[in-house]
């Protein structure tokens, strides 16, 4: 690798698994030290089974067999962050980078879903989001320069049926990045979001089964089914991207590479937003 962060730190939520985990194995690769955030618990009103202990161990794991250095913090996200940040900070001598990962799915109509559901919807993926950058914003700021990659979704550029709350979250996610692209600005760091279609991850792999894309079937659909009609969404043939492609769009957004480039929405969907 060529060590695009080396002497960086960063911040990644949600990263015992997934989106989270491939970012912290890919900017250790590229010289990072990473503190890793991760609830590893289940979550009210959600069916997909949750990271663990053992999952964030295992990011460990792979962080420093990629040659870096990393603390984990079991923490919710909808909690205050800033002790656990301050910790990491100490640990590493300062933070570079955030890039605030975590997030939950659950499906449900707009008139239907309850009020529970929607509620935790808002408070992780978009509350949380929030909270990760207030937590980890003085650090950049005493830095005098960084970057945070906000992870979005294509459902924060478009609207997507049976998923309302989930929407309403991540393109609340798109105004808090280019409100706080504005606010830190002026201290030299760079706020962006990236846009996922959809991930082969835990969270779809799970969620496949309580998916709408086959209201044709009496059961849910088997991971070809879900497959094939997932393909439909996306320009390039194929149902779902993964971790890694985010991971390397995020790697792109927090490197110097991208030094001139804030406030921007990058979509890592296989076309899926110009469908």
């Amino acid at each position: 690798m060529t060590g695009r962060l080396r002497g960086k730190t960063a911040v990644i939520t949600g990263a015992a698994r997934g989106i989270g985990r491939a970012q912290a194995v890919r900017f250790a690769e590229e010289g990072a030290d990473i503190i890793a955030i991760d609830v590893c618990g289940p979550i009210e009103s959600v069916q997909v089974p949750p990271s663990t202990p053992q999952d964030l161990a295992e990011t460990a794991r792979l962080v420093e067999q990629a040659g870096g250095r990393i603390v984990t913090e079991i923490v919710d996200v909808r909690n205050e962050l800033h002790d656990v940040v301050d910790r990491g900070a100490a640990e590493f001598d300062g933070i570079d980078i955030v890039c605030a990962t975590a997030g939950i799915t659950s499906r449900g109509a707009a008139i239907e879903l309850s009020e529970a559901a929607w509620r935790t919807m808002l408070d992780i993926n978009l509350t949380g989001v929030w909270n990760t950058c207030t937590a980890t914003a003085p650090h950049l700021i005493e830095r005098g320069a960084g970057s945070m990659v906000l992870t979005s979704s294509i459902a924060g550029l478009r609207g997507l049926v049976g998923v309302a709350h989930y929407t309403a979250a991540k393109h609340g996610v798109v105004g808090l990045m280019r409100s706080l692209a504005h606010d830190l600005a002026p201290h030299g760091v760079r706020v962006n979001c990236v846009h996922p279609t959809n991930v082969d991850t835990p969270l779809i792999q799970n969620d496949f089964v309580r998916s709408g894309f086959r209201p044709d079937l009496d059961r849910p659909p088997t991971r070809d089914e879900f497959a094939t009609a997932a393909t439909q969404m996306n320009l390039l043939a194929v149902p779902w991207v993964q971790p890694v492609d985010i991971a390397n769009a995020s790697l792109f957004l927090a490197s110097d590479e991208a030094r001139y480039i804030t406030a921007i929405s990058l979509p890592v969907d296989a076309g899926s937003a110009q469908r």
